[in-house]
């Protein structure tokens, strides 16, 4: 038995375990892929204060990052520790299905679980410090208006994160011209195993649209569970697009890989 076998063994007992870094991070997976597929801009939709963007540059991404977040509180977090980042770009808006304003209902959460929708008593049970604590108008727009003026398009594409809390119908729906024009080539969203909002898209609904969009499943990411049960209520899907799949694969093969 190796010393570390034996360090690892005696800190179990005190309810503590050791792990390989960087692979031992659930999002490891994500920048791998991220990096597999060569992509240079992520769009990080719901970027809160800015966590999903720091982690996938702590763990290796080097591309270019537009984060988009409404809500008045968090952004300002998000935009400070972007400013130190060069290639970190932010935008205060909401997204959706079309250009208006609408109301955000605010989490208690550190605005974490906000969402345009109702939040219903699966969600509120199992994490109660997420219940809605006051609402925000924001201004929404599509991401067909909004991405072009990044820069995003079929000869630049992009890889989209979706944290929309249960919204991620409305937001695919004002991406549908960059979707169908092969400017999106992969994405990142959430899948609600229950129903955790009102109104919200099924995981099976989501699977079956991502499917029809021409994308493969590639990554599972488990999100929160019932804390009573066990039982996993959301979890984090990553899709890439078939032909950026056989792109990568043709390319390798060219390479030697």
């Amino acid at each position: 038995m190796t010393l570390q076998h034996r360090l690892r063994l005696g800190l179990r007992h005190l309810g503590i375990d050791l792990a390989r870094y960087p692979a031992s991070d659930p999002m490891w997976g994500v920048v791998q892929l991220l990096n597999h597929f060569a992509i240079d801009c992520v769009i990080d939709v719901g970027a809160n204060d800015g966590g999903f963007a720091s982690t996938i540059r702590r763990l290796g991404y080097r591309g270019r990052i537009v984060s988009v977040e409404p809500l008045t509180a968090p952004f300002k977090v998000l935009a400070a520790r972007a400013a130190t980042h060069p290639d970190w770009e932010v935008v205060q808006v909401a997204l959706g299905d079309e250009d208006r304003d609408i109301v955000i209902n605010v989490a208690g959460n550190a605005a974490a679980s906000s969402s345009v929708l109702p939040m219903l008593d699966a969600h509120a049970t199992a994490a109660p410090e997420s219940r809605y604590v006051g609402t925000e108008t924001v201004r929404q727009r599509r991401l067909d208006g909004l991405l072009p003026e990044f820069g995003v398009s079929k000869q630049h594409p992009a890889f989209l994160k979706l944290d929309v809390q249960g919204y991620e119908a409305a937001v695919l729906d004002g991406a549908a011209n960059l979707l169908e024009a092969g400017a999106i080539v992969g994405l990142q969203m959430e899948l609600s195993l229950v129903p955790l909002y009102d109104g919200a898209i099924t995981y099976r609904e989501a699977l079956e649209r991502v499917e029809l969009l021409g994308m493969e499943l590639m990554g599972l990411i488990p999100g929160f569970s019932d804390p009573r049960s066990g039982r996993l209520l959301q979890a984090d899907a990553v899709f890439f697009a078939e032909q950026t799949t056989h792109l990568a694969s043709r390319v390798g093969h060219e390479n030697g890989a």
